[in-house]
């Protein structure tokens, strides 16, 4: 059997690991891992690691994607806990994908998206 690629786990920056993780919780993720400097969430088998970090604009620096089904009823669940990024409303883009973006409170841009029908 070849080698393949079975699962992309983003790690984010966090100035603050347990406010990452309850942020994360506010949105349906389940806290998998909680430590001094690392923690870890969980939502339909898809991870987001946080590891601590000093520097403030490293995580104004740092993006993830995350590919959903069901892309409507998310952003009307994220849009009712205020987490929208500014720019970042539901639309459709022109590389074939519904997408809509997030802003954790360190800043880090987790975007959502599900493949355009």
């Amino acid at each position: 059997m070849s080698p393949r690629l079975v699962a992309a786990i983003p790690k984010l920056a966090s100035l603050d690991i347990e406010r990452s993780l309850v942020f994360f919780e506010r949105l349906g993720f389940r806290r998998k891992g909680s430590y001094p400097d690392y923690g870890i969430v969980e939502r339909d088998g898809v991870q987001i690691h946080f590891w601590l970090c000093a520097d403030s604009r490293i995580p104004k620096e740092t993006a993830c994607r995350i590919t959903v089904d069901g892309i409507e009823q998310l952003f009307e669940a994220f849009s009712a806990e205020r987490v929208i990024h500014p720019n970042g409303k539901l639309a459709r883009k022109p590389w074939g994908v519904w997408e809509f973006s997030i802003l954790d409170p360190d800043g880090n841009l987790v975007t959502l998206q599900q493949a355009a029908a």
